[in-house]
């Protein structure tokens, strides 16, 4: 299966994600013919061409998407442990990590650097799972949304159907993450509890039950749901926005290094408004997952509207970092498994011939 993936990138001529088009100059010229079943561009249902493993919008594309949600998601969160570890242990024990810096050294010289990947695997198993639902029931909602509401609908009211895929695709991506999570937490955040998730697994099951891997569910919906709200629709705004009035030349002129500047600058520039929006949640699911037999409510109560800001700074650089790379690998992934990659949105024609 894989061979065939690999054949699929060598033979295509966008073998980079951000490589530019060049025309054959020997070809016949020939007038441009409308897409068939193009919905809009952020939506678009284009005919698969030679270089596509798939057609767009059949169940084949969205399982390849997911598996691009799977190795964005799992691997860069995978590669934030030592940040997200000190990021929790500031939320749940101010006093002791006063701040970042602070935060590392204090870890180091208590646990070695191997304490620094404490959590790893439940954070690599937990986030492929959560990168499977949230990239490919995005793309699943987008394209449904768009045929529900309709072409012209789709283009003027882009921005919503962004968000409403978005916060979709999220309520059932928490859902297969939030067991993970808890884990993850417990172990990085409760001093001699467990080592390892094998370990932290029985312990929850014994002191807590099943309700121990999803009494944070809740508070991580208000947490993620936002997030992943503001982290697409920001995005795909940020980048139509980007070329249209910062970048000086349109998209297919610019170089492979141009377009790469412009990729990591939307997903940066998401990933701070993302780790804003939903930082108080945040803390609450590191203190609430600390703290046996307490509630959402009670931990909110308990820390206040200043201690649901505690670890922002940290947040901040890993969330933007994070963003800027899992927008980058998944279009990465598109390239290499030949998945159809529609342009930015454009104005149908039927709304263009109204508008004149």
């Amino acid at each position: 299966m894989f061979s065939s993936f690999f054949e699929t990138a060598r033979n295509s001529p966008f073998r980079s994600p951000l490589t530019a088009v060049r025309c054959d100059a020997a070809a016949p010229l020939v007038d441009p013919q409308p897409v068939e079943g193009r919905q809009i561009a952020a939506a678009a249902a284009p005919v698969a061409n030679q270089q596509d493993s798939c057609e767009f919008g059949s169940s084949k594309y969205f399982a390849l998407c997911g598996i691009g949600g799977i190795l964005s998601c799992g691997t860069t969160h995978t590669f934030v442990v030592p940040l997200d570890l000190v990021k929790c242990r500031l939320q749940v024990d101010q006093a002791k990590y006063k701040n970042l810096v602070h935060g590392f050294k204090v870890t180091v010289a208590e646990e070695g650097a191997r304490g620094l990947a404490k959590g790893w695997f439940p954070t690599l198993l937990g986030y492929s799972a959560q990168g499977l639902c949230k990239f490919g029931l995005y793309e699943v909602f987008k394209v449904k949304y768009a045929d529900i509401i309709g072409e012209e609908n789709a283009y003027l009211y882009r921005t919503s159907l962004y968000l409403a895929a978005s916060a979709s695709a999220e309520f059932f991506a928490d859902i297969a993450l939030s067991p993970f999570e808890a884990a993850k937490v417990k172990i990085q955040t409760i001093p001699g509890f467990a080592n390892n998730f094998r370990e932290a697994v029985p312990k929850m099951l014994k002191e807590e039950g099943v309700n121990a891997f999803y009494k944070g569910l809740v508070p991580l919906w208000m947490r993620q749901i936002p997030y992943t709200m503001m982290k697409f629709a920001c995005f795909e705004r940020t980048v139509e926005l980007l070329y249209k009035y910062v970048v000086p030349k349109p998209r297919a002129d610019c170089t492979k290094g141009e377009q790469l500047i412009v990729t990591f600058a939307a997903g940066y520039i998401a990933g701070v408004f993302c780790a804003v929006v939903s930082h108080p949640a945040d803390v609450v699911v590191s203190k609430l997952n600390q703290a046996k037999g307490a509630s959402a409510i009670s931990v909110a109560k308990s820390l206040g509207f200043s201690g649901m800001w505690n670890g922002l700074t940290p947040r901040i650089i890993m969330i933007g970092t994070l963003t800027a790379l899992q927008w980058f690998i998944y279009d990465g992934v598109k390239v290499a498994l030949g998945i159809p990659r529609p342009p930015p949105p454009e104005m149908p024609a039927s709304l263009k011939a109204k508008q004149a």
